[in-house]
């Protein structure tokens, strides 16, 4: 084993993960001199370190050893499968829509945007004389740079009538540290045969809550307001 190849893949690992050596350092209740010797090759982990290691960055003792990828690494594997998945459902929610305007040439579309300066929003309340349905894709935050990472975050679609809250659907993300516009690049509301008609809806009577935590409990709150670009009819 080279033990300077060691080091120096400990290094990239740190790197690729942007940590810093007391990042790492506090990760594995060492000091950061420890790390700086490991990365130079004139100290190697504990073996009992050396196995969490590879088991939290996903990479195997062989490559540990060596010092040196041999083949794709698991994590990008997990991010492609991510991808991947992404696709699918998203292909499958465009199928979905194209189903449900197809199965009833009557349907009526208003379109969904944000009435709150600080979010674009795109979506859609489609119906006819039975049901009407809500889709909302394609959030984004433009109201600054926010670039602190939550550790949950949760957007929730309520509607408000005659002074009574309806929570329609939700959608939660407490996995690992995330921005906020990371989590509404991820963030699509569907819901089929949600009324039986769409008199009632009107502007702010459909609105976002989004909740964001951070790692000190802090909870930042947006309410975001949608409006529809003319009102549904009503009978």
């Amino acid at each position: 084993m080279n033990q300077e190849k060691f080091g120096q893949f400990i290094k990239d690992i740190r790197k690729k993960n942007n940590l810093t050596q007391k990042q790492l350092a506090d990760k594995y209740n060492v000091t950061y001199q420890a790390v700086s010797k490991w990365e130079n090759g004139k100290n190697m982990p504990d073996t009992y370190l050396i196995r969490q290691i590879s088991k939290d960055f996903n990479v195997s003792l062989d490559e540990l050893f060596d010092g040196e990828y041999k083949e794709e690494s698991k994590k990008e594997k997990n991010n492609i499968k991510i991808i991947i998945s992404l696709i699918i459902l998203f292909l499958f929610l465009i199928i979905s829509i194209i189903i449900l305007i197809t199965r009833n040439d009557d349907f009526t579309f208003k379109t969904l945007s944000s009435n709150c300066e600080n979010f674009n929003i795109s979506g859609n309340i489609s119906y006819n004389e039975n049901k009407s349905a809500i889709y909302i894709t394609n959030i984004k935050y433009c109201g600054g740079d926010d670039t602190e990472e939550y550790k949950k975050i949760e957007c929730t679609l309520y509607e408000e009538h005659n002074n009574t809250v309806i929570k329609i659907n939700s959608y939660e993300y407490d996995e690992k540290s995330i921005t906020l516009e990371e989590f509404l690049q991820s963030v699509t509301f569907t819901v089929d045969n949600y009324e039986n008609d769409c008199k009632n809806y009107k502007d702010n009577s459909l609105y976002l809550s989004i909740l964001a935590t951070t790692y000190d409990d802090k909870v930042i709150t947006y309410k975001v307001p949608l409006k529809l670009n003319e009102n549904c009819p009503i009978n």
